[in-house]
């Protein structure tokens, strides 16, 4: 056991630029570029609306159809589909299913095939020799390097988030809470501290899976570095994986950060791993040992050493569904609310009850008060100011129109948490 541990502590000493190992993060600084910053406070009405294009969902993720895992909402009621933005969405290009052999290399920049010394660590067992921490050293440098070049920041007005780049025409896999919701304007910020603009497709927000687009024309031409896919199916418990993201928001200082863990626990609907993350983290991609992405960082647990990721299956079977803009689906312990009750009275949204403590008596909002617009949706009774509600996020603020009287008052309500 202790030569386990001097063997780990090894690693610590090893392992290069921008890593972590088992939580702890060591980061050189990329090339420096100033980073503006976005006022949630105009966010109503500054949406670009994109229309959303169906690609071929067989020509999207490499992950093998053998992936048996169901999605539980696949199949739930489908709310309407929401209104389809203007900017026409590019498709992506063809992503072939990885062949695992050490003779091929599977389309994208992130795959780095495994020296035999290391095959039994992707099965989930320890370094038992030197030579094997020095093998496992330089194949985490080798991922770390390509991971980074294709890991964005991302910000939607205040709120920061990571993300990866899943095609060549900038198709971006996120969490659902990143994303927000539907048609959102996005900030992506790139490790060298290139900045472009995106908008926030579809998200299934049952499993947390978010999908934002790179605007197209901001790349010279050129496509864009993308991440290698994987699968999320038969990860063994134990398995060596590599988080990488933007812990506490980019940093033009520090750029992405790597980390190594393991994962605990495989499910379909979720992955356990003890890779340490914290807030601007969420978003971000878990890759294997030889830098297939086989996840999403979603929640992060009491224990920071505890997080949940988005398999990267879930991805794969509703491509569709995300890249035409539709949101569906609740996020378990994530229920957003307001804390009113209201009547629609001539075609409006009358405000009846304002509970006490609540996001809406924090924000100013008075009984008798007639909404009229939330964030960038214009309310027209008390059903379009709920479903306003359900497509944000706790935390989020929101800015908000009243009229009370014959006055106009505007607000900003940062929305709660039902539970």
């Amino acid at each position: 056991m202790r030569a386990s541990v001097a063997l780990i502590a090894a690693v610590l000493l090893l392992v290069g630029s921008e890593t972590t190992f088992m939580g702890r993060a060591v980061a050189d600084p990329p090339a420096a570029d100033a980073q503006s910053e976005a006022d949630a406070q105009s966010e109503a009405g500054s949406e670009q609306k994109q229309q959303a294009t169906k690609p071929d969902k067989a020509t999207q993720l490499g992950t093998p159809k053998a992936d048996s895992e169901s999605d539980s909402n696949a199949k739930d009621s489908e709310p309407p589909k929401p209104a389809k933005p203007a900017q026409s969405v590019v498709k992506p290009a063809a992503v072939k299913t990885p062949v695992k052999t050490a003779e091929f290399r599977p389309n994208g920049r992130t795959f780095v095939a495994l020296p035999a010394s290391l095959k039994s660590l992707a099965k989930g067992e320890v370094p038992k020799s030197l030579d094997q921490l020095h093998a496992m050293e330089d194949q985490v440098n080798q991922v770390s390097k390509e991971a980074k070049s294709c890991t964005v920041g991302i910000r939607i007005g205040q709120a920061q988030g990571s993300g990866v780049i899943v095609t060549e025409k900038g198709y971006i896999l996120t969490a659902a809470h990143v994303a927000v919701q539907p048609g959102k304007e996005a900030v992506i910020t790139f490790s060298d501290g290139k900045r472009v603009k995106g908008t926030s497709l579809g998200m299934n927000r049952s499993v947390d899976a978010g999908m934002i687009q790179i605007l197209p024309d901001q790349n010279g031409g050129k496509p864009y570095p993308f991440a290698t896919l994987g699968s999320s199916k038969d990860l063994a418990d134990g398995s060596w994986c590599l988080a990488v993201g933007h812990p506490g928001g980019y940093d033009n200082a520090r750029g992405s950060v790597l980390r190594v863990g393991r994962v605990l626990a495989a499910h379909p609907d979720r992955l356990l791993t003890d890779c340490a993350l914290i807030g601007g983290d969420s978003g971000g991609p878990l890759f294997n040992l030889q830098g297939e992405l086989i996840g999403i960082h979603s929640r992060i647990g009491n224990n920071v050493e505890t997080n949940l990721h988005v398999p990267v299956a879930h991805y794969d079977r509703a491509w569709d569904r995300m890249s035409s803009g539709e949101s569906w689906g609740m996020l378990p312990g994530f229920r957003p609310a307001i804390g009113v009750r209201g009547k629609t009275e001539d075609g409006k949204a009358v405000v009846i009850h304002v509970r006490p403590g609540s996001p809406a008596e924090k924000a100013g909002v008075n009984v008798q008060d007639v909404i009229v617009k939330f964030g960038d949706k214009e309310i027209t009774d008390f059903d379009s100011l709920k479903k306003a509600v359900t497509e944000t996020m706790p935390d989020m603020r929101v800015p908000l129109i009243v009229i009370r009287g014959s006055e106009e008052k505007k607000l900003v309500i940062r929305i709660g948490n039902a539970r």
